[in-house]
């Protein structure tokens, strides 16, 4: 099977798996806020981000391995694919261990990240709530490596059904406790049951799978490929630590500085955007492994056609989704949560101009990932990290909220100017100034359609009714999508996709 149709099934199980969970997912939401309140929303929502945080232990390992696979799993060098996996079970144990320490450590420190914790009686169970997080998070590190192997072969599908199956069940029986009146306890210890369950059919399906995974006469690493992985994983280090401080820190300053019920309004806001962000993410995260491939098969002309085309994808995806959502969001989380749980529109405005840049980020991310570029910026996370702390922890306490988003978006932009240059030199040997010069035009055009899309939706939306959001929702796709291809139709991206897309049909 080719790169586009292993990028084609998994971006359609992603999608389906997205769809499915996405709306679960917000319907368990509106039955928790009615059954255990904004506080323990919360609270759910800032100890999973304690939780993203802690998992940079795994420090990029996993990042270099899977650069790693591509090579051999192309060649059907099968030895050297069980000497990598090997090493990956045990550095993939040691750090388990690593995460529950740390985790344990953070114990005493609950107390400061949760403020204003109201209707939660004693820090007991502010303890006993983090703890189950704590194990779910620990627990994923004795399978989650294998879903390596298979990633590197294209079929990322394997791993996007059997998590998706996984939520199904799990927001399912949560929705049925919460309906017969069960507590916290129960909804967590719920999701703790099945997705242990999920583990271990994930270990077993995928050692029948690739039963010489199990074979006793592996081989060690070589002293060069141990290097590489060392190398690559020191350059990972930056990336994780910095990411975890400018993506995953949000939820905890909000908790903290304002209070952790503001971090459940902002936890709605973030249900929908992430539902649909799920589904543009697939299209850019199911195709990495392809790109692997592209990068170790063909020359870099190719890669840089591919490349062009890539991101405008992403320009097109998300400038459409965040106009989107600048006009629908708020009305949406006023429809469905209540109208007390709407936030400012400057807020939502911060969180969508991140938003919107994100998507030059996540090309450029994935597409070093899948050339394995991962040395010449491993500097720049750090520095966005600091930068976000940094001016988030002073605004927070000048302007509020927004502060928190400002810090974010700053962050964020010293990437979207860093990391061209640097992807371009590396990867296809010449200048990034075409693609600052196609960052302007592509803002500029969705700029010019969030302009007269606003001005519609503000006719349109006198009444928040469903019927009123849906035909909203019709004219932003007809006119965002309409001027995009007005402008950028002919392009040669434009018609990369479209051959590409023909032949895939045939």
């Amino acid at each position: 099977m080719g790169r586009v149709r292993y990028a084609a099934r998994n971006i359609f199980f992603g999608y389906l798996g997205n769809a499915v969970t996405g709306v679960l997912g917000i319907v368990l939401q509106k039955i928790f806020i009615m059954r255990l309140g904004e506080t323990l929303l919360g609270v759910n929502s800032t100890y999973s981000s304690i939780l993203s945080v802690l998992s940079m232990a795994e420090l990029g390992l996993g990042t270099a391995i899977n650069f790693s696979l591509y090579a051999p799993v192309a060649r059907g060098d099968r030895e050297t694919v069980k000497a990598y996996m090997l090493f990956y079970r045990k550095a993939y144990r040691l750090i388990a261990l690593v995460v529950a320490c740390v985790g344990l450590l953070l114990v005493p420190f609950l107390k400061i990240m949760i403020k204003d914790p109201v209707g939660i009686e004693g820090e007991r169970d502010l303890i006993l709530f983090y703890l189950i997080f704590l194990f779910n998070t620990v627990s994923s590190y004795f399978v989650a490596y294998k879903y390596s192997l298979p990633n590197a072969e294209q079929k990322n599908y394997i791993q996007s059904n059997i998590l998706t199956i996984t939520k199904i069940v799990t927001v399912a029986l949560q929705i049925a406790l919460l309906l017969a009146g069960g507590n916290f306890y129960l909804y967590l210890l719920t999701a703790s049951a099945v997705e242990l369950l999920q583990k271990i059919f994930a270990n077993v399906y995928l050692n029948r799978k690739y039963p010489y995974l199990k074979e006793k006469d592996t081989r060690k690493l070589t002293a060069e490929e141990s290097a590489d992985i060392r190398r690559k994983t020191g350059a990972l280090v930056c990336h994780k630590v910095g990411d975890a401080a400018r993506l995953q820190t949000d939820s905890i300053l909000i908790s903290g500085f304002i209070n952790v019920a503001m971090s459940g309004f902002v936890e709605n806001y973030n249900k929908f955007i992430n539902l649909i962000a799920n589904f543009v993410n697939v299209i850019f995260n199911s195709v990495i492994s392809s790109l692997g491939n592209l990068i170790a098969t063909e020359k870099k002309e190719k890669q840089y056609e591919t490349f062009l085309a890539y991101r405008f994808v992403a320009s097109w995806i998300y400038g459409f989704s965040a106009v989107a959502f600048f006009i629908l969001l708020t009305p949406l989380v006023t429809w469905v949560y209540g109208e007390r749980f709407a936030l400012p529109g400057y807020v939502i405005g911060a969180i969508l101009v991140d938003y919107y840049f994100k998507g030059e980020r996540v090309v450029l991310s994935n597409y070093k990932t899948a050339a394995g570029v991962f040395e010449q910026d491993k500097w720049l996370p750090l520095i966005q990290g600091a930068v976000n702390l940094v001016l988030s922890v002073l605004l927070v306490q000048r302007i509020g909220l927004v502060g928190i988003y400002i810090g974010t978006i700053v962050s964020g932009l010293i990437a979207n100017a860093v990391r061209p240059v640097i992807i371009y030199r590396a990867c296809f040997g010449r200048g990034a100034g075409s693609y600052f010069y196609d960052t302007l035009r592509y803002t500029g055009v969705s700029a010019a359609a969030l302009i007269i899309c606003r001005f519609l939706g503000n006719a349109i939306l006198t009444d928040i009714t469903l019927g009123r959001m849906i035909l909203t929702a019709v004219l932003i796709t007809v006119i965002y999508n309409g001027i995009f291809l007005l402008m950028f139709g002919r392009g040669q991206e434009c018609r990369y996709l479209y051959n590409h897309l023909k032949r895939g049909i045939r």
